[in-house]
């Protein structure tokens, strides 16, 4: 059985859906209600001690929306870790700059498709269970 999530943890995941950036809620109205290949996605999704900006579970793809902050040396170790303890989990991480979504969101939704189509679907445990 898992472990409750920590409430401090689940309230910055609520912030942060309510306090979205515009390349957030730009690449959310493309995302949400299974307007992209017909997957759900759900956004700030929390894989603790992380939480992802978006996260598809069919897929379990993980999508990043770095700002400035993660371009600076520490940043970019920060992330590092990060990518490496998520691929532990089995989960595959793609980053987009928030300018690359607000200059370009036609290529950005290419690569995520490009990327959903060569990875293979996770089963649900019922499906395991067959």
């Amino acid at each position: 059985m898992k472990s409750p999530l920590d409430p401090e943890f689940l309230a910055h995941s609520r912030k942060l859906r309510k306090n979205q950036t515009d390349a957030e809620q730009l690449l959310w109205n493309t995302l949400r209600n299974r307007q992209l290949l017909a997957l759900k996605f759900r956004r700030q999704y929390l894989v603790e001690p992380y939480i992802l900006d978006f996260y598809c579970h069919d897929y379990k793809l993980g999508i990043e929306l770095d700002g400035g902050q993660h371009y600076t040396d520490e940043g970019k170790q920060q992330d590092r870790i990060r990518d490496a303890f998520l691929e532990a989990q089995g989960i595959r991480t793609l980053r987009f700059s928030d300018l690359d979504v607000l200059e370009n969101l036609d290529a950005v939704l290419q690569k995520i498709v490009e990327t959903l189509t060569a990875l293979t679907p996770t089963l649900s445990r019922r499906e395991r269970e067959k």
